[in-house]
């Protein structure tokens, strides 16, 4: 059963990503429940060991961040509700 989830992703990040899915003949929410998919998959401990293939570099600039934080429930709904004005 598929569920709907709502992710905030850089505009330049997404035109790429939907270019390349559109080339692979797959949508993007297909991809990108694939790459989630070989994460969960793994053993990981952390972001550094996760294997990224070549045609994920391929939609990346440069070296990767991942901006981490902690955040209360009612600050990443208010957050939310900020991008929706």
């Amino acid at each position: 059963m598929d569920a709907k989830i709502t992710l905030s992703f850089d505009q330049g990040i997404i035109d790429r990503a939907k270019k390349f899915a559109d080339s692979q003949n797959i949508s993007l929410s297909r991809l990108t429940e694939m790459l989630y998919s070989k994460i969960v998959s793994g053993h990981y401990t952390n972001l550094e060991e996760l294997p990224v293939s070549d045609w994920v570099n391929e939609l990346a600039e440069g070296k990767a961040e991942y901006k981490t934080r902690q955040s209360s429930r009612k600050s990443l709904k208010n957050e939310f509700y900020k991008t929706r004005k």
